[in-house]
């Protein structure tokens, strides 16, 4: 498991672009929202959490292998960097947990002998709805 994974500043192409949304005048002249894209081939990770993450059925990735993040919360450049680069960690620290393997199991005697009672007894009682014959 992959704990505090970091990206090299190498493996990010961070673009500033315009915002979308209200904001006013500030809007249409200020490049505040940040586009991320991280190539998961290209990058450091180990072979198996790449693997995952291709595997990944998430829009964000595209169908080359490469995760793209748009950021735009905040009015500051640099905190919708930090941001974006935080989002992308999450995604790698989702594919980064194994799951426990699950184990088929057999319900028990008793298990069974309860479930068939339940369903004995909810049929009396659907039964005794009906019509009454003398």
């Amino acid at each position: 498991m992959l704990l505090h994974w970091t990206p090299a500043d190498w493996e990010l192409e961070i673009s500033a672009i315009r915002a979308s949304g209200p904001g006013g005048q500030n809007v249409n002249k200020v490049s505040n929202a940040v586009h991320l894209r991280f190539d998961i081939r290209r990058s450091s990770l180990p072979a198996a959490i790449k693997e995952r993450l291709l595997a990944l059925a998430d829009q964000r990735i595209s169908s080359e292998g490469v995760v793209v993040i748009k950021a735009q919360d905040s009015r500051s450049l640099e905190a919708n960097r930090q941001e974006a680069i935080a989002r992308l960690q999450a995604l790698v620290q989702s594919v980064a947990h194994i799951p426990k393997a699950r184990r088929a199991t057999k319900p028990s005697w008793g298990s069974q002998q309860r479930r068939l009672a339940g369903k004995t007894l909810r049929g009396e009682v659907k039964a005794g709805r009906g019509k009454l014959r003398v």
